[in-house]
């Protein structure tokens, strides 16, 4: 999820052009204390950890998917310490289905520099926490707010759509965040860390839950009045001839799901006969998906196989078959 930087408490930015914002910053924050989903990375007893595992596996993967595979990620694995030490091959059997499962090798990776640099805690630091793999501008800035409570400038894809629709009047925003985007983002946060980590939390719910990309609840809305989009007859979508479709059946990125599925569901090694018979078994799911897939050609496995082996998501046996990573 692309994000805008993140603001020290330290250095507060200017208050907005918009005068209606510290208006919209109150009601979103007041809907959020009535509206907010009961999530267990939320709840008093969450721990630094745990946000930042969240985080990681909600990007790009509905919460509903995300739920119950963070329960028992976190069950399973408390604490860095116990993720650090983990066999690869169980930890991408427990990341399942949440895809793109090089975030799991990634987020191992991670545990394993909070062991090292900062005694298996995670840490509060803007830079420290951006220098551990795998986090980035906006997994940082939502650590700091949701795990620590500090001011921080928090843009996902949902924050970006509200601030577009209410404060600057276009159906949803360019398909890559421009610097002035990022600065209004900057500027709507309020100045104090509680205030700031709230605002953070209320626009996400509010853009996940009410202002959505396709079918916005506008009537259910609490800044409905001082929404700019509606103000201007809700226009069309300016940007729409630029945004790329993701295709998915038939792509390298199924390809590459099923054959982790297979993969995950053996102990042993699965040679390139018996992947093929796999692939093309009537009604195999379509990596993730709930429909069946028509079996991929023999280049394009092969090729996916590659990936994977060299993104070390996949390991290949002196025998030539394949297997999940042994460590």
């Amino acid at each position: 999820m692309p994000a805008s930087p993140t603001v020290a408490p330290s250095t507060a930015p200017p208050r907005p052009v918009a005068g209606h914002a510290d208006e919209l910053v109150e009601r979103v924050v007041a809907w959020f204390a009535g509206a907010a989903r009961d999530l267990p990375w939320r709840l008093p007893e969450r721990t630094p950890w745990g946000v930042l595992v969240s985080e990681v596996m909600l990007q790009q993967t509905p919460v509903a998917r995300v739920e119950p595979a963070w329960r028992a990620w976190m069950e399973r694995w408390p604490m860095p310490a116990d993720l650090a030490t983990a066999p690869t091959a169980d930890v991408l059997r427990a990341w399942d289905r949440l895809g793109y499962p090089r975030r799991a090798l990634r987020l191992q990776e991670c545990a394993r520099a909070v062991v090292e640099r900062h005694g298996g805690a995670v840490p509060d630091d803007d830079e420290a926490l951006r220098a551990l793999p795998g986090v980035g501008e906006y997994t940082a800035a939502a650590v700091l707010a949701f795990a620590f409570g500090r001011r921080s400038v928090v843009v996902d894809t949902n924050v970006r759509r509200v601030l577009a629709r209410a404060v600057g009047g276009t159906a949803l925003p360019a398909p890559s965040p421009t610097a002035a985007e990022r600065a209004l983002a900057a500027a709507v946060v309020p100045d104090d860390d509680a205030g700031a980590a709230r605002w953070a939390a209320a626009s996400m719910e509010l853009g996940a839950l009410v202002c959505t990309a396709r079918s916005p609840r506008c009537p259910a809305c609490p800044v409905a009045d001082l929404c700019a989009w509606r103000a201007a007859g809700s226009p069309p979508d300016a940007h729409a001839g630029r945004r790329r479709t993701q295709a998915w059946h038939g792509t390298d990125r199924q390809c590459r799901g099923r054959i982790m599925a297979v993969l995950r569901g053996t102990a042993g090694s699965v040679d390139r006969e018996a992947m093929d018979a796999a692939l093309a078994r009537p009604g195999a799911a379509a990596g993730g998906g709930t429909r069946s897939a028509a079996a991929p050609d023999a280049a394009q496995v092969t090729r996916c196989l590659a990936g994977l082996v060299e993104d070390g998501l996949v390991e290949q046996d002196t025998a030539g078959a394949y297997h999940l990573p042994r460590d």
